[in-house]
């Protein structure tokens, strides 16, 4: 564990940061699952529509979003 002031801080910080991150994560996966498994308009902005917010909150990066975009893309 850690013993300086700051590394506690930080340890609570990157607790929190992880749960917040995790959200995003999952609900990303299963719009882009679900997307995949329906191929349908609705499916695919949903995807979209959490891909863009995990991209905007820096869950993954901007390049991974766009090309799974334009994957989803190809399924239309």
């Amino acid at each position: 564990m850690p013993i300086l002031k700051s590394a506690i801080k930080k340890l609570k910080q990157d607790k929190k940061r992880t749960r917040v991150n995790k959200v995003y994560r999952e609900s990303l996966r299963l719009a882009v699952k679900q997307a995949r498994k329906e191929k349908t308009a609705k499916a695919v902005k949903l995807a979209y529509s959490a891909l863009d917010k995990a991209a905007q909150q820096k869950v993954i990066h901007k390049n991974k979003a766009a090309r799974l975009k334009s994957r989803l893309m190809k399924l239309l």
